[in-house]
Protein backbone atom coordinates (compact mmCIF):
# COMPACT_ATOMS: atom_id res chain seq x y z
CA UNK A 1 0.00 0.00 0.00
CA UNK A 2 1.35 3.59 -1.16
CA UNK A 3 1.86 6.46 1.31
CA UNK A 4 -0.91 7.96 0.16
CA UNK A 5 -3.34 5.12 0.43
CA UNK A 6 -2.28 4.61 4.25
CA UNK A 7 -2.82 8.48 4.92
CA UNK A 8 -6.22 8.33 3.65
CA UNK A 9 -7.15 5.53 5.94
CA UNK A 10 -9.01 7.10 9.11
CA UNK A 11 -9.20 5.40 12.34
CA UNK A 12 -12.54 5.15 13.39
CA UNK A 13 -13.51 8.09 16.07
CA UNK A 14 -13.71 6.37 19.40
CA UNK A 15 -17.91 7.53 21.03
CA UNK A 16 -17.80 8.96 24.00
CA UNK A 17 -19.14 6.68 26.66
CA UNK A 18 -21.73 7.05 29.32
CA UNK A 19 -19.99 8.27 32.47
CA UNK A 20 -17.76 10.67 30.18
CA UNK A 21 -21.75 12.12 28.92
CA UNK A 22 -22.57 12.62 32.35
CA UNK A 23 -20.02 14.11 33.51
CA UNK A 24 -20.19 16.94 30.44
CA UNK A 25 -23.46 17.47 31.48
CA UNK A 26 -22.40 17.97 35.25
CA UNK A 27 -19.90 20.31 34.14
CA UNK A 28 -22.35 22.07 31.87
CA UNK A 29 -25.03 22.65 34.50
CA UNK A 30 -22.47 23.54 37.13
CA UNK A 31 -20.47 26.35 34.63
CA UNK A 32 -23.49 29.34 35.68
CA UNK A 33 -22.83 29.05 39.38
CA UNK A 34 -19.17 28.58 39.54
CA UNK A 35 -19.28 31.53 37.51
CA UNK A 36 -21.62 33.30 40.06
CA UNK A 37 -19.39 32.09 43.03
CA UNK A 38 -16.33 33.71 41.37
CA UNK A 39 -17.97 37.01 40.59
CA UNK A 40 -20.41 37.37 43.35
CA UNK A 41 -19.40 35.21 46.18
CA UNK A 42 -15.43 35.39 45.95
CA UNK A 43 -14.35 38.53 47.41
CA UNK A 44 -17.34 38.70 49.99
CA UNK A 45 -15.79 34.76 51.30
CA UNK A 46 -12.04 35.42 51.37
CA UNK A 47 -13.30 38.42 53.27
CA UNK A 48 -15.33 36.76 55.95
CA UNK A 49 -12.15 34.12 55.97
CA UNK A 50 -9.71 36.87 56.50
CA UNK A 51 -11.92 39.02 59.30
CA UNK A 52 -12.58 35.50 61.27
CA UNK A 53 -8.86 35.74 62.24
CA UNK A 54 -8.22 39.44 62.49
CA UNK A 55 -9.16 42.13 64.22
CA UNK A 56 -10.40 45.43 62.56
CA UNK A 57 -8.60 48.29 63.41
CA UNK A 58 -10.49 50.87 61.02
CA UNK A 59 -13.82 50.68 59.41
CA UNK A 60 -12.90 52.79 56.89
CA UNK A 61 -11.37 50.59 54.25
CA UNK A 62 -11.78 47.83 56.57
CA UNK A 63 -8.23 47.75 57.76
CA UNK A 64 -7.56 44.73 59.78
CA UNK A 65 -4.95 43.54 62.18
CA UNK A 66 -4.29 39.93 62.11
CA UNK A 67 -4.92 37.90 65.57
CA UNK A 68 -4.93 34.39 64.66
CA UNK A 69 -7.54 32.21 66.40
CA UNK A 70 -7.89 34.72 69.08
CA UNK A 71 -11.63 34.99 68.35
CA UNK A 72 -12.34 31.06 67.77
CA UNK A 73 -10.84 30.88 71.43
CA UNK A 74 -13.28 33.62 72.53
CA UNK A 75 -16.14 31.40 71.24
CA UNK A 76 -15.57 28.25 72.76
CA UNK A 77 -13.68 29.66 75.75
CA UNK A 78 -15.53 32.99 76.56
CA UNK A 79 -19.02 32.95 74.54
CA UNK A 80 -21.41 31.15 77.07
CA UNK A 81 -24.29 30.83 74.35
CA UNK A 82 -22.16 29.66 71.12
CA UNK A 83 -21.45 25.94 72.45
CA UNK A 84 -25.02 25.10 73.70
CA UNK A 85 -26.89 26.77 70.92
CA UNK A 86 -24.67 24.91 68.37
CA UNK A 87 -24.88 21.56 70.27
CA UNK A 88 -28.96 22.04 70.74
CA UNK A 89 -29.10 22.79 66.38
CA UNK A 90 -26.94 19.89 65.68
CA UNK A 91 -28.92 17.56 68.20
CA UNK A 92 -32.42 18.59 66.52
CA UNK A 93 -30.62 18.22 62.74
CA UNK A 94 -29.56 14.42 63.34
CA UNK A 95 -32.78 13.60 64.86
CA UNK A 96 -34.84 15.63 62.33
CA UNK A 97 -33.42 14.55 59.22
CA UNK A 98 -34.00 10.41 59.90
CA UNK A 99 -37.77 11.19 60.39
CA UNK A 100 -38.15 13.57 57.50
CA UNK A 101 -36.39 11.03 55.16
CA UNK A 102 -38.55 8.01 56.44
CA UNK A 103 -42.01 9.94 56.63
CA UNK A 104 -41.53 11.95 53.30
CA UNK A 105 -40.81 8.68 51.57
CA UNK A 106 -43.98 6.85 52.92
CA UNK A 107 -46.23 9.71 52.10
CA UNK A 108 -44.44 9.73 48.43
CA UNK A 109 -45.20 5.67 48.39
CA UNK A 110 -48.82 6.06 49.92
CA UNK A 111 -49.52 9.40 47.20
CA UNK A 112 -48.05 7.63 44.59
CA UNK A 113 -50.78 4.88 44.13
CA UNK A 114 -53.75 4.98 42.51
CA UNK A 115 -56.10 6.26 44.48
CA UNK A 116 -59.43 8.70 44.50
CA UNK A 117 -57.58 12.51 45.83
CA UNK A 118 -54.24 12.20 44.23
CA UNK A 119 -54.08 15.64 43.30
CA UNK A 120 -55.08 17.05 46.24
CA UNK A 121 -53.04 14.91 48.08
CA UNK A 122 -50.03 16.14 46.13
CA UNK A 123 -50.77 19.63 46.54
CA UNK A 124 -52.12 19.22 50.20
CA UNK A 125 -48.30 17.84 51.53
CA UNK A 126 -46.42 20.28 49.57
CA UNK A 127 -48.05 23.63 50.31
CA UNK A 128 -46.38 24.41 53.77
CA UNK A 129 -43.20 24.62 51.81
CA UNK A 130 -45.12 27.53 49.46
CA UNK A 131 -46.53 28.97 52.98
CA UNK A 132 -43.09 28.58 54.79
CA UNK A 133 -40.90 30.60 52.30
CA UNK A 134 -42.33 33.59 53.46
CA UNK A 135 -40.36 35.85 56.13
CA UNK A 136 -44.08 37.02 57.36
CA UNK A 137 -44.62 33.16 57.54
CA UNK A 138 -41.75 32.34 59.47
CA UNK A 139 -41.50 35.33 61.83
CA UNK A 140 -45.26 34.02 63.13
CA UNK A 141 -43.98 30.35 62.97
CA UNK A 142 -40.62 31.01 64.67
CA UNK A 143 -40.54 33.98 66.54
CA UNK A 144 -42.53 35.27 69.41
CA UNK A 145 -43.35 39.21 70.24
CA UNK A 146 -40.27 39.67 72.63
CA UNK A 147 -37.69 38.10 69.57
CA UNK A 148 -37.48 34.61 71.43
CA UNK A 149 -38.56 31.46 69.84
CA UNK A 150 -41.55 29.79 70.48
CA UNK A 151 -42.51 26.37 70.23
CA UNK A 152 -43.73 25.12 66.40
CA UNK A 153 -45.87 22.47 67.37
CA UNK A 154 -49.75 21.35 69.01
CA UNK A 155 -50.21 22.67 72.63
CA UNK A 156 -50.91 20.21 75.17
CA UNK A 157 -54.42 21.43 76.77
CA UNK A 158 -53.74 22.79 80.16
CA UNK A 159 -56.49 19.98 81.63
CA UNK A 160 -54.39 17.38 80.03
CA UNK A 161 -50.93 19.04 81.73
CA UNK A 162 -52.06 19.17 84.93
CA UNK A 163 -53.23 15.67 85.02
CA UNK A 164 -49.53 14.18 83.37
CA UNK A 165 -47.16 16.68 85.09
CA UNK A 166 -44.46 18.74 84.40
CA UNK A 167 -41.66 16.34 83.55
CA UNK A 168 -44.19 14.22 80.82
CA UNK A 169 -45.73 17.46 79.70
CA UNK A 170 -42.39 18.45 78.58
CA UNK A 171 -41.59 14.98 76.87
CA UNK A 172 -44.86 14.99 74.88
CA UNK A 173 -44.69 18.78 74.09
CA UNK A 174 -41.24 17.84 72.52
CA UNK A 175 -42.58 15.05 70.35
CA UNK A 176 -45.47 17.30 69.26
CA UNK A 177 -43.08 19.84 68.25
CA UNK A 178 -40.64 17.54 66.76
CA UNK A 179 -43.78 15.87 64.46
CA UNK A 180 -45.14 19.06 63.75
CA UNK A 181 -41.39 20.54 62.34
CA UNK A 182 -41.23 16.97 60.53
CA UNK A 183 -44.64 17.39 58.53
CA UNK A 184 -43.93 21.19 58.19
CA UNK A 185 -40.32 20.68 56.21
CA UNK A 186 -41.06 17.63 54.11
CA UNK A 187 -42.89 19.00 51.09
CA UNK A 188 -39.63 18.96 48.92
CA UNK A 189 -38.29 15.65 49.73
CA UNK A 190 -41.76 14.60 48.74
CA UNK A 191 -41.88 16.04 45.78
CA UNK A 192 -38.30 14.48 45.13
CA UNK A 193 -39.43 11.19 45.89
CA UNK A 194 -42.22 11.36 44.34
CA UNK A 195 -40.27 12.11 41.08
CA UNK A 196 -38.06 9.01 41.64
CA UNK A 197 -40.64 6.54 42.24
CA UNK A 198 -42.26 7.74 39.04
CA UNK A 199 -38.83 7.04 37.40
CA UNK A 200 -39.31 2.69 38.28
CA UNK A 201 -40.02 0.91 35.35
CA UNK A 202 -43.46 -0.61 35.93
CA UNK A 203 -42.41 -3.69 34.16
CA UNK A 204 -39.83 -4.25 36.86
CA UNK A 205 -43.03 -4.91 39.56
CA UNK A 206 -44.65 -6.61 36.49
CA UNK A 207 -42.12 -9.18 36.65
CA UNK A 208 -42.08 -9.66 40.49
CA UNK A 209 -45.69 -10.44 41.13
CA UNK A 210 -45.01 -13.20 38.17
CA UNK A 211 -42.79 -14.46 40.12
CA UNK A 212 -44.78 -14.35 43.37
CA UNK A 213 -43.30 -11.35 45.02
CA UNK A 214 -45.14 -9.52 47.59
CA UNK A 215 -45.47 -5.92 48.27
CA UNK A 216 -42.86 -5.78 50.97
CA UNK A 217 -40.60 -8.04 48.91
CA UNK A 218 -40.92 -5.65 46.36
CA UNK A 219 -40.31 -2.29 48.29
CA UNK A 220 -37.14 -3.92 50.12
CA UNK A 221 -35.95 -5.45 46.48
CA UNK A 222 -37.09 -3.03 43.93
CA UNK A 223 -38.18 0.16 45.09
CA UNK A 224 -35.58 1.00 47.78
CA UNK A 225 -32.76 0.36 45.66
CA UNK A 226 -33.75 2.17 42.64
CA UNK A 227 -34.45 5.65 44.55
CA UNK A 228 -31.14 5.34 47.13
CA UNK A 229 -30.06 8.09 44.77
CA UNK A 230 -33.13 10.43 45.68
CA UNK A 231 -32.52 9.27 49.26
CA UNK A 232 -29.03 10.31 49.51
CA UNK A 233 -30.26 13.52 47.55
CA UNK A 234 -32.74 14.40 50.04
CA UNK A 235 -30.48 13.35 52.86
CA UNK A 236 -27.89 16.09 52.10
CA UNK A 237 -30.71 18.69 51.25
CA UNK A 238 -32.13 18.02 54.27
CA UNK A 239 -29.31 18.61 56.73
CA UNK A 240 -28.50 22.01 54.52
CA UNK A 241 -32.29 23.00 55.18
CA UNK A 242 -32.29 22.87 58.82
CA UNK A 243 -28.61 24.20 58.86
CA UNK A 244 -29.65 26.94 57.21
CA UNK A 245 -33.06 27.75 58.16
CA UNK A 246 -34.97 30.64 58.79
CA UNK A 247 -35.82 29.70 62.52
CA UNK A 248 -33.03 28.07 63.56
CA UNK A 249 -31.48 29.58 66.73
CA UNK A 250 -27.60 29.15 65.53
CA UNK A 251 -28.49 31.46 62.46
CA UNK A 252 -30.04 33.75 64.61
CA UNK A 253 -27.13 33.81 66.98
CA UNK A 254 -24.71 34.79 64.65
CA UNK A 255 -26.68 37.21 63.14
CA UNK A 256 -27.01 39.32 66.22
CA UNK A 257 -23.71 38.77 66.87
CA UNK A 258 -22.57 40.57 63.59
CA UNK A 259 -25.75 43.36 63.47
CA UNK A 260 -27.03 43.71 66.65
CA UNK A 261 -23.73 43.42 68.87
CA UNK A 262 -21.58 44.73 65.85
CA UNK A 263 -18.70 41.49 66.93
CA UNK A 264 -17.92 40.91 63.14
CA UNK A 265 -15.06 39.16 63.65
CA UNK A 266 -16.63 36.55 66.35
CA UNK A 267 -19.72 36.17 63.98
CA UNK A 268 -17.38 35.35 61.37
CA UNK A 269 -15.35 32.70 63.56
CA UNK A 270 -19.02 31.03 64.42
CA UNK A 271 -19.92 31.31 60.45
CA UNK A 272 -16.78 29.22 59.35
CA UNK A 273 -17.52 26.70 62.59
CA UNK A 274 -20.98 26.04 61.58
CA UNK A 275 -20.47 25.95 57.96
CA UNK A 276 -17.25 23.44 58.32
CA UNK A 277 -19.34 21.28 60.28
CA UNK A 278 -22.19 21.05 57.77
CA UNK A 279 -20.28 20.51 55.01
CA UNK A 280 -18.42 17.61 57.07
CA UNK A 281 -21.76 16.27 58.26
CA UNK A 282 -22.72 16.22 54.35
CA UNK A 283 -19.86 14.70 53.52
CA UNK A 284 -19.99 11.92 55.95
CA UNK A 285 -23.56 11.02 54.49
CA UNK A 286 -22.03 10.69 51.52
CA UNK A 287 -19.60 8.29 52.13
CA UNK A 288 -21.55 6.44 54.23
CA UNK A 289 -24.43 6.34 51.11
CA UNK A 290 -21.97 5.76 47.78
CA UNK A 291 -21.95 1.66 48.38
CA UNK A 292 -25.69 1.80 48.61
CA UNK A 293 -26.48 3.99 45.78
CA UNK A 294 -27.93 2.27 42.78
CA UNK A 295 -26.04 3.24 39.72
CA UNK A 296 -27.83 2.47 36.18
CA UNK A 297 -24.93 3.56 34.38
CA UNK A 298 -22.48 0.84 36.35
CA UNK A 299 -21.60 -2.28 34.65
CA UNK A 300 -22.04 -4.43 37.75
Amino acid sequence: MSVQGKASVRKPRKKMGIDRKRSLEAYIFLIPWLIGICVFFAYPIFTSIRLSFSKITSFKGLITEWVGLTNYEYIFFYDINFVPTFLQVVLDTLLNTPLCIVFSLVIAILINRKMVGRGFFRTAFFIPVLLGSGYIMKQLLGMGADGTTITTGIMVPRLIADLLGVSITEVVQGFLDRITVVLWKSGVQIVLFLAGLQGISGSLYEAARVDGATEWEMFWKITLPMITPIILMNIVYTIVAFFTDGTNPMVDYIYKMNFTNQMYESAAAMSWIYFIFALVLCGAAILLMRRHVYDSGSKN
